[in-house]
């Protein structure tokens, strides 16, 4: 009996948060910021008649959601505005209709809430806004619904001002919108290949519609929080093969003033579908593709493509080519690398989802030390699944 009351009463501690220091200062200092510049611009725009009820308290809870929890879909934008001159106006409604302040109180929350939930612009604060409006004295009341734009719509427009700065300013993105939407990249319905043995979106869905409640997480941020999970779980399943074991070192790679026709028979004769272009330092400065070559030969229909590609290999014999001429100019500079120290269950996405076929990897100076290719991918992965196939106790953790 004594332990399940102890164990009833720790039920009523939190958990310790995961934030680290540099995110608490962060939140208090955005805070300190928000109000100070939201109150002292607020004071001076609004009238000197306005300057008793120039800052309203509702606004300290919306800083608490701005700065301390940006991501929450509780404090997007159209959460702040749409929240806070709803609640805004329900409340100076029914401050006005109804004499008996508690009903007034209590029938502002609910309506507002349900406003909220209507309008999907659920901010907790503006439960606040709508009491304040109700309880807030003489001084509010002799308002009527000008309170909904001054104090409110200013206090509030300002204050997300603020948060919109001092968010971006500090490193988080903000406002938070979902991306909820992850296309193929081949333009067809079937589902990204990592989905098709993890959970996908329709899976979450489900599962959200089933819980039924409303929470403080974006179902991106939710989504992510998942896949960073599985991501762990794959890591401690297959080890810590890393790309600098599994990668080619023996790399032909090209530079940006290598001629195309030179290029593209370094392509043919090492059986190549992609190769790093390196500068003088051998850092990665893009990567050329057969992809590359047959866009840029753009062959008005299939037949021709043969010769359009015989034309753009062909070199020019004047200085000033309409044409491209090197490697250069027909790149792809936007080109992921990756260290070699990185997990390999870290490339599933980017070569699956991502389209991937080749990465560059490079070392600590950011110069070419190997590639990581779908097949050097597929043989580690078979090599794992193999060697525990062999050994399942190595599987299974100690303890």
């Amino acid at each position: 009996m004594r332990d399940s009351i102890l164990l009833w009463s720790r039920s009523f501690l939190p958990q310790r948060t995961a934030v680290d220091r540099f995110e608490r200062m962060r939140a208090c200092a955005g805070a300190l910021f928000g109000i100070l510049t939201a109150g002292l611009l607020s004071y001076l725009v609004l009238p000197a008649s306005y300057h008793s009820a120039w800052l309203i308290a509702p606004m300290g809870a919306s800083a608490v959601l701005l700065f301390a929890v940006p991501a929450s879909p509780l404090a997007q934008p159209w959460s702040v505005i749409g929240g806070n001159l709803v609640a805004a106006t329900i409340g100076v409604a029914c401050a006005q209709m109804v004499d008996a302040p508690m009903l007034a109180a209590a029938l502002a929350i609910a309506l507002a809430i349900g406003a909220m939930f209507a309008l999907r612009c659920i901010h907790p604060p503006s439960g606040a806004v709508a009491l304040t409006a109700v309880l807030g004295g003489p001084a509010i009341h002799a308002m009527g619904f000008s309170f909904v734009l001054a104090p409110v719509a200013v206090n509030s427009f300002l204050l997300l001002c603020a948060a919109l700065f001092f968010n971006n300013a500090t490193g988080r993105r903000y406002p938070h919108a979902q991306q909820t939407e992850h296309r193929n990249p081949h333009h067809t319905q079937d589902s990204l290949p990592i989905e098709r043995l993890g959970f996908t979106h329709e899976d979450l869905d489900i599962v959200l519609q089933r819980y039924n409640q409303v929470l403080d997480i974006s179902r991106d941020d939710l989504e992510e929080i998942f896949l960073q999970t599985e991501m762990l779980a794959y890591r401690r399943r297959f080890g810590e093969t890393v790309c600098g074991d599994i990668m080619s070192g023996d790399i032909v790679a090209v530079e940006f003033a290598t001629e195309l026709e030179d290029a593209w028979q370094l392509m043919l004769r090492h059986k190549l579908k992609a190769m790093p272009v390196l500068d003088r330092a051998r850092r990665v400065i893009g990567i050329i593709t057969r992809t590359d070559f047959l866009h840029h030969a753009a062959p008005p229909a299939y037949s021709g493509l043969r010769a359009a590609l015989q034309a753009l290999l062909r070199r020019a014999h004047h200085s000033h080519s309409a044409k491209p001429e090197v490697v250069g100019q027909i790149m792809s500079v936007d080109v992921k690398t990756v260290a070699r120290d990185l997990p390999i269950v870290q490339l599933v996405g980017l070569m699956t989802d991502g389209g991937v076929h080749q990465v560059p990897v490079i070392d600590d100076d950011r110069r070419l030390v190997g590639m990581v290719s779908r097949s050097d991918m597929i043989a580690a992965l078979y090599e794992n699944n193999l060697g525990q196939a062999r050994n399942p106790e190595s599987a299974i953790p100690a303890g």
